[in-house]
């Protein structure tokens, strides 16, 4: 039975395609909706881009001649509503003069119009939510894009095997995907590509190797051997060691890097960024952003120049590097510091703020804090990648700082779901705290 969907203005701000995720069904916007989205349409940031998006597709319904107050036919056989409110507002709304308390009288007014269907508000505000079903009507979260990040894509696995297999591994250093001896399958055919796989003797636990799944030549490859480290950093955990493996991989352009803090992921990132710039010259520079929330706006009053501005936003790269450059108290006394590679050209500091538009060759590039983009911000963001260029997202999704995305619907763990199986590329999810016992307890506890 075909239902009655009536969309909050949150929805269409974040998906501004959200009326064509409803198959059949009757979608209906009230009015004031088109308000509240009129008043972010001026604005440079990504809200602005959808509500100027929303208010485009509605002029094109508009354009066909048909009338939107009385339903306009969409190509998924569903129908499309722009929606007035025809009568007062029940006595409860009324005490508030508010937009939400307006588009809850439009779906009441709905509900009761049609009641041989079922009646659902759309919106992503909880409160909303709770007043809805106060009311008795049935309201739901908006979920086409959600992913369940409890069961989020970890790029790393075990795999119980005969010890033929794991000794064949070390004296041929690679593995066949059919020496395994094992049915289980991920991702349609074997393991999802670039995979990392622990290998486990079933009879003897403790004899082991560390391998990657190739999947375009179908074998288990080795993990590249890190005994001097990078830049002075070695892994002291076997996702550290995968993620290592990925970061200095030139044939996979796209890497995503999820953990809590201090699992390692800014430091390994900046680590191998350095030693394929400085010392292996494979790329032009290591670029490094991240978000200055919020996104999209302008960086601010503060004074200075772009670098200057970009400061205190940028101050944990900056210690990073500077950690990696083993510079010592003296050494800062001396004026030395982050800015020595800047000045070499070796590192640029970059505001997403001013990314659209660009093309970026030939650089590594790192955007941290990734968890506070929106699906389409990271599209933008990856679309901008040039030749030879490599990226690098990471993140934690339980720290979100933007109030429009959260653990299950951020730029970051989409990324992470739509590629993973890619041959071009990885994922790594840290799970252990390096950065101090106090660090770690305090990552866990709190």
């Amino acid at each position: 039975m075909r239902k009655n969907f009536v969309l909050d203005t949150n929805v269409l701000l974040h998906d501004p395609r959200a009326m064509f995720h409803f198959s059949d069904n009757d979608v209906i916007i009230p009015i004031y909706v088109l308000e509240e989205i009129d008043h972010f349409k001026k604005e440079l940031s990504e809200l602005g881009r959808n509500a100027r998006e929303v208010a485009r597709r509605l002029d094109e319904f508009r354009k066909t001649g048909a009338s939107l107050s009385e339903g306009v036919a969409m190509e998924n056989g569903g129908r499309l509503t722009v929606a007035l409110a025809t009568r007062a507002l029940p006595d409860v709304l009324k005490t508030t003069q508010s937009q939400d308390n307006a588009i809850l009288g439009v779906a009441l007014e709905v509900r009761d119009r049609n009641k041989e269907r079922a009646t659902v508000l759309v919106t992503k505000d909880v409160n909303l939510r709770i007043r809805a079903d106060a009311l008795g009507l049935k309201a739901e979260e908006y979920y086409a894009d959600k992913i369940d990040v409890e069961e989020l894509y970890s790029g790393n696995g075990e795999v119980e095997v005969a010890a033929a297999a794991v000794d064949q591994f070390y004296q041929e250093g690679s593995l066949p995907l059919d020496a395994l001896g094992v049915t289980r399958t991920e991702g349609g055919n074997g393991f999802y590509a670039n995979q990392y796989l622990l290998l486990r003797d079933r009879e003897n636990p403790s004899h082991t190797a560390l391998g990657r799944f190739d999947g375009p030549n179908k074998k288990i490859a080795p993990v590249k051997k890190l005994r001097d480290g990078v830049w002075g950093i070695r892994p002291r955990n076997k996702e550290q060691h995968y993620a290592l493996d990925l970061l200095l991989n030139d044939d996979i352009k796209l890497v995503t890097l999820v953990g809590k803090a201090g699992t390692g992921k800014t430091l390994l990132a900046i680590a191998a960024g350095l030693q394929k710039c400085v010392e292996e010259g494979v790329y032009q520079k290591l670029l490094v952003s991240r978000p200055i929330f919020p996104l999209g706006k302008d960086i601010g009053f503060l004074p200075g120049d772009i670098e200057e501005k970009l400061n205190p936003w940028m101050q944990p790269i900056y210690d990073n590097v500077e950690l990696l450059l083993g510079m010592s108290k003296q050494d800062k006394k001396e004026g030395r510091s982050h800015q020595e590679l800047i000045d070499l050209g070796y590192i640029e500091i970059e505001p997403l703020t001013y990314i659209r538009g660009r093309s970026i060759p030939n650089q590594y590039m790192i955007v941290d804090e990734a968890q506070n983009l929106t699906p389409h911000e990271v599209k933008t963001i990856i679309t901008r990648v040039g030749e030879n260029t490599k990226i690098i997202l990471t993140g934690d999704p339980y720290q979100i700082d933007n109030p429009y995305v959260d653990a299950s619907n951020n730029g970051l763990t989409t990324v992470v779901e739509r590629f993973k199986g890619e041959a071009i590329a990885g994922h790594v999810s840290l799970v252990k705290g390096e950065r101090s016992p106090l660090a770690e307890l305090a990552a866990n506890i709190l």
